[in-house]
């Protein structure tokens, strides 16, 4: 029977309590959301929101084409302009998802004969990248630059090494001097995905490249999300001009896709606008996150210090984490709940998001949940 084999890996994962489910939520969620990535609260900000409206009103409400024919609006230029400036690059390129930003700089930047040098905590995204681009990829040791730099110095060819800035799962940043020092002692190139540090780490959310001291590197590019941080919808690679017009003619992603609506390039410029006008935003959300996992530990709960605004508590099985997380539900807390295969270590956890509008108030009620309905 075709697609038979769908039944069977169904009936596994029911037996390894890993059924997904979509939960639709609703426009006034009475839940107290730490689930979301939206980590500057800028989401539903009246000026984000407007800034939708008002490129909506004007543009329409889709790109109408491929970045190459229609589906580059004044506005694109702009976001792009400001966010490059702000992230402190030469250039940027706005895709309609951070997953294909991703997939467009890792198979455009590592052509055959090439070799890629992945952590082995990459995101999804970026692992798919590696499959799909034509060099060979050896995959390294979670956070480790010397496997990085050993990996290196195997190859004579070009090369890239691929990681996440700061990984969705624990919340934990590489270390990106060592990493780029572990490049540049054999020519290669680094690229790294920011979703997760950009308006969190670095001078006013500027990311964790130019915290790093690596913004605006000839031999390092970034791509980012607008989708977290910003609070709207897309990605963009970042890096030096020559690399940005090579992904034009050469990033299977942005040729053959339609550009990024309108309104979510609106929506991301606004966000970026306002948190130039409020750069406390950033600290603020490192501040939520450093007092969520001192609550928790000082609950007796094995959380995991965040580098940035990730906070990750173990669970003792993915049966349990699912329950811990409905349970929290049940309880008026909206958390994450993470098991495999999209943790790399086979451990599940909760991932609680430290948004930097949450209220001391709304941090201790979160704690107490947590606390009272761990399994």
């Amino acid at each position: 029977m075709a697609f038979g084999w769908i039944d069977e890996q169904a009936a596994a994962r029911r037996r390894a309590g890993l059924v997904r489910t979509l939960r639709p939520r609703p426009a006034d969620s009475p839940l107290l959301d730490l689930a979301s990535n939206d980590y500057l609260g800028l989401a539903r900000h009246p000026e984000v929101v407007e800034g939708a409206a008002a490129a909506a009103r004007t543009w329409g409400g889709g790109a109408t084409g491929s970045r190459l024919v229609t589906g580059t609006t004044e506005l694109h230029g702009e976001l792009e302009r400001e966010l490059a400036e702000f992230c402190g690059f030469e250039a940027a390129l706005v895709f309609s998802s951070g997953y294909a930003a991703n997939l467009a700089a890792v198979t455009a930047l590592a052509p055959h004969g090439s070799l890629i040098v992945s952590d082995a905590g990459n995101h999804a995204s970026l692992i798919d990248g590696c499959r799909l681009a034509r060099g060979t990829t050896q995959v390294v040791a979670h956070a480790d630059p010397d496997a990085v730099r050993k990996a290196l110095g195997t190859h004579d060819g070009p090369a890239v090494a691929v990681s996440d800035t700061v990984f969705s799962v624990d919340g934990d940043a590489a270390n990106l001097a060592s990493l780029a020092g572990a490049c540049r002692d054999h020519g290669a190139g680094l690229v790294v995905d920011d979703a997760h540090g950009l308006g969190v780490l670095g001078a006013g959310g500027r990311g964790a490249p130019y915290a790093a001291g690596l913004a605006g590197a000839d031999d390092v590019v970034v791509t980012v999300t607008l989708s977290k941080s910003l609070g709207s919808q897309g990605g963009a690679v970042l890096g030096p001009a020559r690399v940005v017009e090579h992904l034009v003619n050469a990033a299977r992603t942005f040729i053959f896709d339609t550009g990024l609506a309108p309104a979510s390039a609106g929506a991301a410029l606004a966000a970026l606008r306002l948190l130039g006008r409020e750069p406390e935003r950033a600290a603020r959300a490192r501040e939520v996150a450093t007092g969520l996992h001192a609550r928790l530990t000082a609950a007796g709960l094995e959380a995991v210090r965040p580098d940035a605004a990730v906070v990750s508590v173990r669970a003792p099985s993915p049966e349990e984490a699912v329950q811990w997380a409905a349970d929290c539900r049940a309880a008026g807390l909206f958390v994450g709940c993470f098991r495999p295969p999209s943790v790399p270590d086979g451990i599940s956890r909760l991932r609680l998001t430290a948004r930097a509008d949450l209220s001391e108030e709304q941090i201790e009620r979160a704690v107490r949940v947590i606390g009272e309905t761990r399994p």
